[in-house]
């Protein structure tokens, strides 16, 4: 139980585990290492080896000036936040313990937890976009994140200039240029530079490093947040590249099992807290038990990206070479000299989900993927499953052809992420998927 609280006295923080040791004998310590027991004290729940579940929608305090301390720093009248549990609208133990090994992975100072990755993105962009400003974003993106900023916050007056995923420095200049005279002319600024890398479902990548010094040139005050689902937290990792946020569907890589739904941001907490404030007033949190699940799949995540990994690059050398094969859109294949110096300085894997380019257009790519037997047509990636998917008609519907045409979305594009199945067998399905082409 809680120490007891004199209420004459200022309260003393909830007890919690002490910080995790992260190097031994001057070594650090790995992330898979650290996953194993960080944020979590065995002693502080009965001996439990695993965190429980902690199904429950509010908290006792061990006195009221502890309960009031609490909500001043949840309502930002004392800086620090909330020095305990409250309610499971701000906090709950599970969640707390998952957002501290989120940071781990991405070096990050802190991370929050969301119900799913849209909402995750959405209350960030929400966080720093106001009437008359400007979001200046990578594309493609995620056709539901373009659709937030260019459909939804439209509606309160937010803007949007885009550049191409590969743009170089000077491009990103011009782009930044032309943001920041359009936000003064409405009266606003720059909310956010927002970026997709690798963008889904091209995989072309962004020049993240490019994109810092542009900003800290001409708008050092903006944030640059980054979409790092294709490749984190295993293949990159955006913070080192100047990054300031960087965002997850953990329903993806993370969670790896296709069986929940959830987001994450992790940053400084410069750029974090403000997020947390409004996550705090709208909800959004991710609940204990889908929070628990992923402390489970935290632990096996690089395992299962490994042979993910190494999967995708036996199936896409038999793809490279296939006669019904127009192109790829995979990492390890690079034929950009843009694109490969990109990945060259960023990219720590090719990843496991790439796009394959069928001979052909829509109705080929059907045929194909109703021919699959083991890889499942289904659009979401990052799974112990391969699933197969055509972006064009199915998660990308929603984007206008001219523009599709511009990304190189295109009818023939499929695609494809790999899972921790036999190769081989993998191959062999594609093979006899093809030949129904």
């Amino acid at each position: 139980m809680p120490d007891a609280v004199d209420a004459t006295q200022t309260p003393t923080p909830r007890r919690k585990p002490k910080p995790a040791r992260r190097e031994i004998a001057g070594r650090p310590l790995k992330p898979s290492t650290l996953m194993m027991g960080h944020g979590y004290d065995p002693v502080l729940s009965e001996g439990s080896l695993k965190a429980p579940i902690f199904l429950t929608s509010t908290f006792a305090f061990e006195s009221a000036a502890a309960g009031k301390r609490h909500f001043e720093g949840i309502t930002g009248l004392r800086e620090g936040g909330a020095e305990g549990l409250v309610y499971s609208r701000f906090n709950g133990p599970n969640q707390e313990i998952l957002e501290d090994r989120l940071a781990v992975w991405d070096g990050a100072e802190d991370a929050l937890s969301f119900s799913s990755g849209m909402t995750a993105i959405c209350i960030l962009m929400m966080t720093y976009a106001n009437a008359n400003d400007v979001i200046v974003h990578s594309g493609p993106l995620y056709a539901a994140s373009e659709g937030f900023v260019a459909k939804t916050l439209s509606r309160f007056g937010v803007t949007y200039v885009d550049f191409p995923a590969g743009a170089t420095r000077e491009e990103i200049d011009a782009v930044l240029a032309k943001a920041a005279a359009q936000a003064a002319e409405r009266g606003g600024k720059v909310a956010m530079i927002y970026l997709e890398s690798p963008a889904n479902p091209t995989n072309a990548l962004v020049d993240v490093e490019a994109v810092r010094d542009a900003r800290d040139a001409a708008m050092p005050d903006t944030p640059i947040a980054i979409d790092n689902t294709f490749l984190g937290p295993l293949w990159a990792r955006p913070l080192d590249q100047g990054a300031d946020i960087v965002a997850y569907s953990l329903t993806k890589y993370v969670g790896g099992h296709s069986d929940l739904v959830a987001g994450s941001i992790a940053g400084a907490k410069r750029w974090i807290n403000p997020v947390r404030a409004l996550r705090n007033t709208m909800g959004g949190i991710v609940d204990p038990n889908t929070a628990w699940m992923l402390l489970r799949s935290l632990e096996t995540v690089e395992l299962r990206m490994q042979r993910a990994g190494e999967n995708a690059a036996k199936v896409c050398a038999f793809l490279r070479d296939h006669p019904k094969v127009e192109g790829l859109g995979y990492l390890g294949f690079i034929a950009d000299a843009r694109q490969q110096d990109i990945y060259d300085r960023h990219c720590l894997g090719a990843g496991s989900t790439f796009s394959v380019f069928i001979k052909g257009g829509e109705a080929e790519c059907f045929r194909f993927l109703d021919n699959l037997t083991i890889a499942k047509l289904a659009v979401s990636l990052g799974g112990t499953e391969t699933l197969a998917s055509h972006p064009a008609s199915m998660t990308h519907l929603s984007v206008p052809k001219v523009r599709k045409d511009l990304l190189g979305i295109t009818d023939n594009l499929v695609r494809i992420s790999v899972g921790i199945e036999d190769a081989d067998d993998l191959i062999a399905d594609f093979a006899q998927a093809l030949e129904q082409v």
